[in-house]
């Protein structure tokens, strides 16, 4: 089921108001399971939207120490020799996705 403009903004109006899930319904005269559902619905488009592929930028001095660091935008680090498997690596950061 996709969900509506009006579905969509309401979420997108909760997220930007700070309060809880039942506050918010409160507030606008929601049923809290309905919104909830709602919010599920968009988390799985969310997440079924998500790109097969992970964009990867090799910068030269990753290469020449014959190992890989691996940095998210969060801050982690992965470093894994050179040799590794790229079917592994794959694998590896499908499940880290």
């Amino acid at each position: 089921m996709a969900l509506s403009d009006k579905q969509k903004h309401h979420i997108e109006a909760w997220q930007a108001s700070g309060l809880t899930k039942s506050a918010y319904c409160r507030q606008t005269g929601l049923n809290v399971k309905t919104f909830g559902r709602w919010c599920r619905l968009a988390r799985q488009a969310a997440d079924s939207d998500a790109p097969a592929l992970i964009p990867v930028r090799l910068q030269p001095e990753s290469t020449a120490s014959g190992s890989l660091s691996l940095r998210w935008p969060q801050g982690h680090v992965l470093e894994i020799p050179g040799s590794v498997s790229p079917h592994w690596l794959g694998e590896l950061l499908q499940c880290l996705a």
